[in-house]
């Protein structure tokens, strides 16, 4: 078993869960995680949007981390492994790098946000790295 690739897979367990307190808990959560005060306001009006979008990252999430429990052997193989971790890291690495340019224009959402979300994304994306690098030969 691999000890980084099962933090990188709790990791976006963890991302996926936070994502659904927000539909269930709704605008508090959306404003706490700093999506934008629109996705707030949405939520309040029962607009189905928010809860659409957050499902979507959700799943994303959630498919993320069984890939990373596959390469540190916790769970079946599942296909085309090595492929699909060199993916979910390089977007971990990229959405991490991005963010930064965002700060000085943060497009509805607080520059602490960007902050926050892009250093959380680069720790992910080097777990995921040194993971997957050291399982790399056996995938």
């Amino acid at each position: 078993m691999n000890i980084m690739l099962i933090s990188a897979g709790v990791l976006s367990a963890t991302a996926a869960f936070l994502h659904l307190g927000c539909i269930y808990f709704g605008a508090s959560w959306y404003r706490f995680f700093g999506a934008g005060e629109q996705m707030a306001l949405m939520a309040e009006q029962g607009n189905i949007q928010p809860t659409l979008i957050t499902s979507g990252i959700t799943i994303v999430l959630g498919v993320w981390s069984l890939y990373a429990f596959s390469a540190a052997g916790m769970i079946t193989a599942l296909p085309f492994t090595r492929t699909v971790l060199v993916i979910i890291s390089t977007i971990y690495l990229l959405r991490g790098i991005a963010g930064f340019f965002f700060i000085s224009n943060p497009l509805g959402r607080s520059a602490e946000f960007w902050v926050w979300s892009s250093s959380i994304c680069l720790v992910i994306a080097v777990v995921h790295i040194i993971g997957l690098k050291q399982v790399w030969s056996s995938l």
